[in-house]
């Protein structure tokens, strides 16, 4: 999939979308390429991130995008979350916290699917945790010693602020980003892998 190495940008999501990526550095030196998410230089700003990212209210043309969504996505989950309920808990959280820091949410899904295979007790041979497979070190370097990244609300929201993050680091390039996210930037084997999984499972046309 070589087409998968060009710049992909945000879709359109206002300002909402923008007020979130403008308030993150747009400049990080490039983490260490082995795989496993070598540890950042983390920026203060993004250390703030968890803390400054409140919802707002939706708007009734929101709630109506949202349930369209959700009843799109519901039977595909299906193949990974037996749980009728779970499946609805999931896919409303994934959904808000994409939307709130300005990613499509089916990219999350495709992440997920990838990382953890929807498994919220998964943890890797390199300590990566939850359904984001998100490494401990983000715990001290967000400043938040108390969070628990077996919680996968939570888990949720540390990694669409740490995608959010590389995506706006590598300005829109989801290919740079997903690859920072692993731990691989310069390679394209992970961006590839989420993005045949978004293309051909969770791919959703507005």
């Amino acid at each position: 999939m070589s087409g998968v190495a060009a710049t992909a940008q945000v879709p359109g999501e206002g300002a909402e979308a923008a007020g979130f990526l403008d308030a993150l550095p747009v400049a990080l030196q490039s983490p260490p390429t082995r795989r496993v998410r070598e540890e950042p230089d983390v920026p203060p700003s993004l250390r703030q991130t968890l803390d400054t990212l409140v919802a707002t209210p939706p708007s009734p043309d929101r709630v109506w995008a949202a349930r369209q969504w959700m009843s799109q996505m519901e039977p595909r989950l299906a193949r990974f979350v037996d749980d009728e309920t779970l499946r609805g808990e999931m896919l409303t959280r994934i959904y808000h916290e994409a939307r709130l820091a300005g990613l499509p949410p089916e990219i999350v899904l495709a992440v997920i699917q990838v990382e953890s295979a929807f498994q919220a007790e998964a943890v890797s041979s390199a300590g990566a945790v939850g359904l984001m497979q998100i490494m401990p070190f983000w715990i001290r370097e967000l400043g938040r010693s108390a969070d628990d990244l077996m919680d996968p609300w939570l888990n949720l929201r540390y990694g669409c602020t740490i995608l959010a993050h590389y995506l706006a680091v590598e300005r829109g390039d989801f290919t740079r980003a997903l690859a920072r996210y692993n731990g691989s930037l310069g390679q394209t084997w992970y961006p590839e892998r989420v993005m045949r999984a978004w293309t051909h499972h969770w791919w959703y046309a507005r």
